[in-house]
């Protein structure tokens, strides 16, 4: 079977693409509605465990939560992947939010999702530039420090 070009990009970048999380709730991975797919909120999984818990500012620092969050972005495509078979027909990630499992007074959500919103780009050029929101929250799924869903425009 022959890479896209989305396809061809994740392995420049050494990224091998996990099987998409199952649900861990009542809830669908991902939605089509006309030209768009939500991505429901995804964790940092691997094999279906989180690869590092608990807060940001209480014993995580914005690099690990950063890594998280590329951790969950990856999950993010690989949900893509599962739903639209082919990469290439995402035309644009509109929008991610990230959620950040913050101490009191860890004022650097941004940064942490940065990890996310730069992956995006990697793997997809500017398609991959996105509107967004970092929220601090007190608690996140599993104990996971950083959930992202993601909005993306796709084509046919």
């Amino acid at each position: 079977m022959m890479k896209t070009r989305v396809e061809q990009r994740l392995r420049e970048l050494g990224i091998e693409l996990p099987d998409a999380p199952i649900p861990v709730g009542a809830y669908r991975t991902a939605i089509i509605s006309g030209n768009s797919v939500y991505v429901s909120g995804q964790l940092p999984l691997l094999e279906g465990k989180l690869t590092v818990k608990g807060k940001l500012g209480d014993g995580l620092s914005v690099e690990q939560g950063a890594e998280a969050a590329r951790i969950a972005a990856i999950n993010s495509i690989s949900v893509l992947k599962e739903l639209l078979l082919d990469l290439d027909r995402v035309k644009r990630v509109l929008k991610i939010t990230g959620y950040v499992a913050s101490a009191e007074g860890f004022i650097s959500q941004a940064e942490v999702i940065n990890g996310a919103s730069e992956l995006y780009f990697d793997v997809f050029g500017e398609r991959g530039r996105h509107a967004r929101a970092a929220v601090g929250v007190n608690e996140l799924p599993l104990g996971a420090p950083v959930e992202i869903e993601l909005i993306a425009e796709i084509g046919y």
